[in-house]
């Protein structure tokens, strides 16, 4: 991991990001910086989130708008190339080679961004070891459950210690317990790198994120703490509006923002 990076106070910044599909606009002049830390980036299906994350992954790119990810403009091709060795991403559809063991795949990726050969076999097994594959680590992954494959999933955005690391609904799968270890896992990787998580379940904000923006119709409809989003329902106990605080306070700014059309 470069250090200097990791602790650069915005690591991803972007500002008019616009993101147009046709006849639809999946970002509308969309204005937000990251840092280190564990970001939650929620909303309703359709809202914009898999697009924001697909061009922060430098796989998509915006209609307009200025993308700057570890001080560098992906306007370019070299900037982007230099950049991808330093990000990981997971998507929401995550493609994979069923023939390739856990090893292979995973130690496949360290090579497509470029990780020193002699690194790479205690690197792979270092990312297994986080997601508790070991004992799997030289099974086929089409002999895999849909749970493990979403690990591997994860132990492959995570193989070279990105800097940015980009993940969406990465608990996908997960049960309940591997969705614990995972949240502790990610709060580890946020103390040094900026980790931007999509992600419908709120619980998940609530227990590993130190920051959540919501994203309604392509614009940014809320930004800040968990805690301060949980205080949005200001103690309305209304079952319409989720059975804890903070699926209550998720309604209410998504209730503002369509209301108000404006971010808070």
């Amino acid at each position: 991991m470069n250090t200097t990076a990791a602790t650069t106070a915005t690591a991803v910044a972007v500002a008019g990001l616009t993101v147009r599909h046709r006849k639809t606009t999946a970002l509308d002049a969309v204005d937000l910086d990251f840092g280190t830390g564990v970001h939650g980036l929620l909303g309703p299906n359709g809202a914009g989130k898999t697009s924001l994350i697909r061009v922060l992954a430098t796989v998509a790119t915006p209609t307009a708008g200025r993308v700057e990810l570890l001080g560098s403009d992906m306007s370019g091709h070299r900037e982007r190339s230099a950049v991808r060795r330093r990000l990981g991403y997971l998507p929401q559809e995550f493609g994979y080679y069923p023939g390739f063991t856990v090893r292979e795949f995973v130690a496949y990726v360290a090579w497509l961004k470029e990780m020193p050969a002699a690194a790479t076999p205690e690197a792979v097994e270092r990312a297994v070891e986080r997601v508790g594959l070991t004992d799997r680590i030289d099974a086929k992954v089409k002999s895999l459950s849909g749970g493990m494959v979403r690990r591997v999933g994860i132990a492959q955005a995570i193989v070279n210690e990105p800097d940015i690391l980009l993940l969406d609904e990465p608990t996908a799968g997960l049960d309940p317990e591997q969705r614990v270890e995972f949240r502790a896992l990610l709060r580890e990787l946020g103390t040094a790198s900026t980790v931007i998580v999509s992600t419908h379940l709120v619980e998940d904000v609530t227990a590993a994120c130190t920051a959540v923006t919501l994203i309604e119709q392509g614009r940014v409809a809320y930004r800040g703490t968990p805690e301060q989003l949980s205080g949005l329902a200001n103690g309305d106990d209304d079952p319409a509006l989720g059975d804890n605080p903070i699926e209550r306070g998720y309604t209410a700014a998504l209730r503002t923002h369509r209301t108000t059309g404006a971010a808070r």
